[in-house]
């Protein structure tokens, strides 16, 4: 598997950065980012009132290919899925709560040109 360049992680942090504070201005509090298990990453975990969101972090320059929240396949929402589990048993004080998956979906330049979130996406 190849690498991302610096270019390409750079612009991903940049899209992550960009959502996290988009789901901060619509009213969601940061619990934790970049989670990292043996299953995988989960790039935004957030709180809305009594909800926990797993919130995956998609970046495209354009459409060209796709839309980015169509990239989500199974493959990748059964990884998220095993992921937020990991996290579910780890973190007791959240383990009881509700929680659901989200896609922030941003398109564009670096100012997400194009911002899409995906509220309860899978």
């Amino acid at each position: 598997m190849a690498s991302a360049s610096p270019t390409a992680l750079h612009r991903g942090n940049q899209a992550e950065e960009l959502a996290c504070t988009y789901l901060q201005n619509n009213g969601l509090k940061l619990v934790e980012r970049n989670y990292r298990s043996p299953f995988g990453e989960i790039d935004l975990i957030m709180q809305q009132q009594e909800t926990l969101v797993f919130v995956e972090v998609r970046f495209r320059r354009n459409e060209k290919f796709g839309a980015p929240g169509e990239t989500v396949n199974a493959r990748k929402q059964a990884k998220l899925r095993a992921c937020a589990e990991h996290y579910l048993q780890r973190t007791k004080n959240f383990s009881k709560k509700p929680c659901r998956f989200d896609i922030v979906a941003v398109t564009g330049g670096h100012d997400g040109d194009n911002l899409k979130w995906l509220k309860n996406a899978f």
